[in-house]
């Protein structure tokens, strides 16, 4: 029964994305839809507003610099706000400021489309912080995400350096893709019984007749951008495992859906926009299977369980999940929202069982199976240049993609676009470990304790936001050191990306000969995914083999 859970909600996303795909195109490309009439007048009077001329070209450099120039602009706004939450209105339960470091490292978690929270949202944070320093980026660090991957798509078939307008792009995102569908979400949702609400905190007596608070808010409309936005967060500590986050099976099909639908769909309108959908199947395919692969052992080893639990007669890990999701749901929700790079979770990955919890890190680490808004197509494109370059130099043809050369500038760029994720992640990893009050964070000891820090470092620095929860991260050290983590693995890779798209945008045409190497093929799929996973193996496989992967060996001794 739960396979076929797994099988068909699959099949759901499947179906999703073709029709999602083609709308994305119209959207971007600046066709008529059907939201034209009601969102064009206000979208020309934010234009107006702005002073931004509509059909102004922008090159590379002037995009990335458009971009973190808001970017900038926002961080502090957020930052601010975090940091004089007690006397601003909208405060019920009368919250008090966030501290300098949380602030910081909150800040920058939800302007990097991170979303990560060393703090507890519901005792943490005023509903006007809610609205204006979490669910407000939400909306524009997925709309970012997504006007990154339009531009660099719009530079390989581009005859020159003109990759669009970022304003008009950011703001098209928002209002044709992000906000309807939230609002659609969001009223499910609330028609399921998620809260949404101005109204504070509640006291209730329970059945032992002990008093209980119970917090609530505007919990349904963070949600649904939560997922729509691959944002991950969540209004309470516990995330979607919250009753009030995610109350029912059918509340939790919607949430996984939501957060597969846009990856899924660019990646498909990757191949419409460059005029060969063929491409754009070749690409999801290599995504897919790795993607299923990932389903696939989390599910087993969630059955599975541990040697323990069996010798007790016990089938299952159930340890850290909801009984009204069940394993089935619970590992199909742990791999999805990983490989989306959305960080919500519905169940502990800190209980998940040692290869269980590996795959979620994998995603991460591979940080290109769909990934979040935008930016995995733009992690799986580096990796089709890449792929291009190497057989280009195995079999002696020249390196192209889309008929574009590929040569030592773009190589240069996508190793440092590939490069930059791995280093981060191992280098913090090892000073934390090296720090006597930092390890004193980690609440398992061996080798469970060395992937609470690597999950976390990977975790930021793929602007995912799910956690092995065992680690203590409202620290000075934490806070801070994961907030760098955060900005350098959104940011060093996005630009190195644009300038590639900046130079091949400038390149002619090469005619297709018999020496060019096509790239959307069947062959193409298995040497891609063979790429990916080769070069993710040899980058991570020592620390993970230290990690996960020794602690479940120690689980047979």
């Amino acid at each position: 029964m739960g396979l076929l859970q797994v099988a068909i909600t699959l099949v759901v996303i499947l179906l999703l994305v073709k029709p999602v795909g083609n709308y994305l195109v119209k959207v971007f490309n600046y066709e008529k839809t059907g939201l034209d009439r009601f969102f064009g007048p206000f979208e020309r009077g934010i234009y107006r507003l702005m002073g931004v001329r509509e059909k102004e070209a922008m090159g590379w450099k002037k995009y990335v610099g458009a971009m973190l120039l808001t970017n900038l602009v926002m961080l502090l706004i957020l930052y601010a706000v975090l940091r004089l939450q007690k006397y601003l209105p909208l405060n019920p339960d009368g919250i008090g400021n966030m501290p300098t470091a949380l602030a910081f490292n909150t800040a920058i978690s939800f302007i990097t489309n991170t979303n990560w929270q060393s703090y507890s949202g519901e005792n943490s944070l005023s509903y006007l912080s809610q609205m204006v320093a979490i669910i407000f980026p939400m909306f524009t660090s997925a709309a970012t995400g997504f006007a990154l991957a339009i531009a660099f798509i719009r530079g390989l078939i581009g005859k020159q350096d003109n990759l669009g307008n970022y304003f008009v792009d950011l703001l098209r995102a928002i209002t044709r893709v992000f906000l309807p569908l939230s609002i659609l979400v969001a009223l499910f949702l609330v028609f399921q019984g998620v809260p949404q609400t101005f109204m504070g905190a509640v006291d209730a007596t329970t059945l032992e007749g002990a008093k209980q608070t119970i917090t609530r808010g505007l919990v349904a409309s963070l949600e649904s951008i939560k997922h729509i936005g691959t944002n991950g967060g969540g209004w309470f500590g516990t995330n979607a495992a919250h009753p009030f986050e995610n109350p029912t099976p059918l509340t939790n099909l919607v949430h996984i859906l939501s957060l597969m639908l846009l990856p899924t769909a660019l990646v498909y309108a990757f191949g419409v926009m460059i005029k060969n959908k063929k491409q754009g199947w070749t690409i999801f395919a290599a995504m897919g299977l790795i993607f299923i692969v990932m389903i696939g052992t989390v599910f087993f080893a969630e059955y599975k369980g541990t040697p323990a639990l069996q010798s007790l007669g016990i089938h299952g890990n159930m340890e850290g999940k909801e009984v009204r999701f069940g394993l089935s749901e619970s590992a199909l929700f742990a791999a999805s929202t990983t490989a989306s790079t959305t960080g919500s979770v519905n169940n502990m990955h800190e209980s998940l069982t040692p290869i269980g919890g590996l795959v979620p890190m994998a995603g991460m680490m591979l940080n290109n199976v769909f990934g979040g808004k935008g930016v995995g197509l733009l992690n799986g494109l580096m990796y089709v240049i890449l792929s291009v370059f190497i057989c280009g130099l195995m079999v002696g043809r020249t390196p192209e993609f889309l008929g574009k050369k590929i040569e030592g500038k773009e190589i240069k760029l996508a190793s440092i676009a590939l490069l930059i994720h791995p280093a981060i992640i191992l280098v913090s990893t090892a000073i934390a470990l090296s720090r006597p009050e930092s390890v004193n964070s980690i609440s398992n000891s061996g080798f469970h304790g060395l992937s609470e820090v690597l999950y976390n470092f990977t975790s930021g620095a793929a602007n995912n936001g799910s956690a092995f929860a065992g680690l203590t991260t409202n620290t000075n050290f934490y806070n801070m050191a994961l907030g760098l983590v955060m900005l350098v693995g959104r940011y060093i890779s996005i630009i190195a990306m644009l300038a590639i798209a900046g130079s091949l945008a400038t390149k002619r045409v090469v005619p297709v000969s018999t020496g060019t190497l096509r790239t959307d093929t069947s062959l193409f799929t298995i040497i891609l995914m063979l790429v990916i996973l080769i070069i993710g193996a040899l980058t991570f496989f020592p620390a993970v083999a230290i990690g996960p992967i020794a602690e479940h060996l120690g689980l047979y001794h």
